[in-house]
């Protein structure tokens, strides 16, 4: 038996096999041309041994078997990488680290070479005499096998370790391993690729154990992989570990929850570098042609989605959902991915929309602007073949959503033009202010946008409460005979994501959750829309307060029953009278006691953010849905939804400095000098007034603040005047002040003193 050849390859050296199951070498003539002057290893017959060995595996069965003969004992587990058109999120069931795994012997492994602490010295005497040969060794032998790699790095050879929390590995004997690698000489790291191209040789086919798992865990944390020479074989390694089964997959999940911040992070931003450089190369000749390795893009993506889900497990998630987005992707043909999903799913087409973590919130608002346009132009065209068909005379207005509707009576005019109109949703909007002369160029939609969100959510209108504590608005819980303008205000939210305008309205991140459950309107009406599980963080987020009382209520060490003396039942003031509503039947007469009150907890928070606003809460989902009725909408997370509805709240003035235009100023005038040099001193609340008082909202779109196209005009006047705004076109006229003190403290007082949105 041969040795895997290495030609013009960094790691040009034999690697011995250990097995009767090596294959014999392939052709070196057949491999793939991989660059020139030998900097970059071909990886020819790696790539054909292991193809062949899959092939072969595939021939008999399945590559990968379930890894325990009585999977049953464990909890049904439902699909990492799920179709998210099952209106479900990439996700597991977080599993209790008391359910033991099926117990499967375990291997007899070879015997511990050193402890973590031999090592160490190691290295340090190696790196003061120059001796490499107990580094060498160590490594050689780690890295030669499975089996060797879990003898060095499990806690305890004959421990079992069959919680699904507990991995069994010593991490910080692997982390310090890892971080030594890159600091040994050359040939030292060349033999431990050549190790693992030998164990994912000898690897691929199941059955699979523990054991096998660890192993795959630990290669994954290899910090060799951010090298692209070495990329072909960390393909194989992700291959082999995406083609795990899901309960496989179970056991990783929840093991990459134990990893530090720091490790985490260095994990998801190596795959994200390995998709960005297979999909644009900066040296092409480095990979293989891409028809030769199609499956290196979906290996790595699912094994993003498993970090993915274990990073939405842990409260607080270990890194930001944003350190996931790609934004690499923002570059390809996004609607081509989108429509390929549309077509073939989670099927054998690949598309980036299976996993739409990676996709930026900027490509996704790519993604549904174009849908809608699509949708759009679909409808007006309909519209026009309808009126030829008829022999009527086309109306360029019949390609338009026309609301007129008068001040005096905004909310009511709006609610009858857009239930009148209920076919023309989808169309571009255009507003009219009857008995106003004007053409809306974009600024009187905004303005009808404006003014009626400022109506609805008044406090005196008695839709939604203001809670202060928390700086947000919920749904009032008051009874009603007609909901339809809980609808009206569903609709503006889907017409201003449609239109690309960023509305000031402060629901909280609980609204945004129940309006993605589900995210496409059930064909079955009966089914419930708008419910979502709610926890004590959710109502933290509305009512701080009450959601402390609660948690106090689950921490309290003394006798509830007999100290709060409450019973599942809630109370609630409508219009001066004090209502009780049971929270389970018979609830009047159940107690609270130490034994039930997480129950009581529960079923209380479900009360008041689901049940009690329900028939509010549908009309204003349906309102949303029937504008924003798109399979875009399962690509969002929650917190994407309020950022295309909202904006971001993360601001750059700098940036907005770089994009404003100007009319009767240059940039170079002393007024405009004194007025940066102000605004980008200003602490940040300061400049969220500002930025509220010329556009009407204090947050920023999702293209950034170049598409405020924030305008700054010399306004004629005297310089004892405060400054003026129209928000309706992002624009501020600014007096030219002649000294810097004078421009700040009108601009203060100006920013300060605004009533509503500073309309003029």
């Amino acid at each position: 038996m041969e040795s895997v050849a290495w030609p013009s390859s960094p790691v040009a050296e034999k690697v011995e096999p250990t097995t009767s199951h090596f294959p014999p070498p392939p052709d070196p003539s057949s491999g793939l041309d991989r660059g020139s002057k030998g900097q970059t290893s071909t990886f020819s017959s790696f790539i054909s041994t292991v193809n062949q060995k899959k092939e072969a595996a595939e021939n008999r069965s399945s590559p990968t078997h379930l890894i325990f003969p009585n999977i049953k004992n464990v909890r049904d587990l439902p699909s990492i990488c799920l179709d998210v058109r099952q209106k479900q999120r990439i996700s597991v069931d977080p599993l209790s680290s008391e359910i033991k795994a099926p117990v499967l012997p375990e291997p007899v492994l070879p015997r511990q070479p050193k402890t973590m602490k031999d090592f160490q010295e190691d290295v340090e005497k190696a790196k003061s005499t120059g001796d490499w040969k107990a580094v060498h060794d160590f490594y050689l032998t780690t890295f030669d096998s499975f089996p060797e790699l879990n003898a060095a790095f499990k806690k305890d050879a004959t421990a079992s370790f069959n919680t699904i929390e507990d991995s069994g590995i010593n991490a910080k004997f692997v982390n310090a391993v890892y971080d030594a690698l890159l600091n040994t000489p050359q040939d030292i790291q060349k033999t431990v690729l050549k190790g693992i191209i030998n164990s994912l040789l000898r690897e691929w086919k199941g059955p699979r154990t523990k054991d096998d798992l660890r192993a795959y865990f630990i290669l994954l944390q290899n910090p060799q992989f951010n090298n692209t020479s070495t990329y072909v074989i960390y393909a194989h390694l992700l291959r082999q570990i995406a083609t795990l089964v899901e309960a496989d997959h179970h056991f990783l999940v929840h093991w990459f929850k134990k990893i530090s911040q720091k490790r985490f992070k260095q994990l998801v931003e190596r795959l994200l570098q390995f998709i960005s450089l297979r999909l644009f190369p900066a040296k092409p000749e480095e990979f293989p042609p891409i028809t030769k390795c199609s499956w290196w893009i979906p290996s790595a993506s699912k094994v993003l989605a498993l970090l993915n889900t274990a990073n939405s497990l842990i409260h607080p998630s270990l890194i930001p959902y944003t350190d996931f987005y790609n934004s690499t992707l923002d570059h390809i043909d996004l609607m081509e991915e989108y429509h390929t999903w549309q077509s073939f799913g989670n099927s054998h087409r690949f598309s980036f929309c299976q996993y739409p973590f990676v996709i930026s919130i900027a490509a996704k608002k790519i993604i549904i602007q174009r849908d809608s346009e699509q949708q759009m132009i679909s409808i007006a065209r309909q519209s026009l073949v309808d009126k030829v068909s008829r022999r009527q005379r086309p109306d360029m207005n019949m390609l338009f959503l026309n609301m007129k509707v008068r001040r005096t009576h905004l909310v009511s005019d709006s609610l009858d033009e857009l239930t009148r109109k209920r076919a023309d949703l989808k169309k571009k909007l255009k507003v009219t202010f009857v008995g106003e002369a004007g053409l809306d160029m974009g600024g009187l939609t905004k303005e009808w946008f404006l003014l009626l969100i400022r109506q609805i959510f008044h406090p005196d209108y008695g839709m939604f409460t203001y809670h202060k504590d928390s700086h947000c608005h919920w749904f009032s819980s008051f009874k009603c005979d007609n909901y339809s303008e809980f609808r009206l205000v569903g609709i503006l939210m889907g017409l201003a994501v449609y239109n690309s305008i960023t509305l000031d309205i402060r629901f909280p991140p609980c609204c945004y959750k129940k309006l993605l459950s589900p995210p496409i309107i059930p064909s079955d009406q009966n089914i419930p829309v708008g419910i979502c599980s709610v926890t004590t963080d959710d109502l933290c987020q509305i009512m701080p307060e009450l959601a402390h009382g609660l948690s106090e209520l689950l921490s309290y060490e003394g006798n509830v029953e007999e100290d709060f003396y409450s019973t599942f039942q809630v109370f609630q003031e409508e219009f001066g009278i004090i209502k009780s509503y049971n929270l389970k039947p018979g609830g009047d007469k159940i107690p609270v006691t130490n034994q039930n009150r997480k129950e009581y907890v529960q079923l209380y928070i479900d009360f008041l953010l689901n049940k009690s606003i329900y028939k509010q809460f549908a009309a204003f989902y349906y309102g949303f849905h029937s504008v924003c009725a798109s399979n875009a909408l399962m690509l969002l997370r929650p917190e994407e939804v309020e950022i295309l509805v909202c904006g971001s709240p993360e601001l750059d003035m700098y940036a907005l400095q770089r994009s404003t235009q100007y009319d009767g100023y240059a940039k170079t005038d002393l007024t405009i000098r004194y007025f940066w040099d102000v605004v980008l001193g200003f602490p940040l609340d300061l400049q969220k007034k500002l930025l509220h008082f010329t556009t009407g909202s204090d947050r920023v779109p999702v293209g950034g603040m170049a598409d405020l196209n924030f305008k700054i005009s010399k306004n004629e006047t005297s310089t004892n005047w405060l400054p003026v705004a129209h928000t309706c076109f992002n624009q501020l006229c600014l007096p030219p002040y002649k000294s810097k003190k004078d421009l700040k403290q009108k601009l203060i007082i100006g920013i300060s003193n605004s009533e509503g949105f500073g309309l003029e």
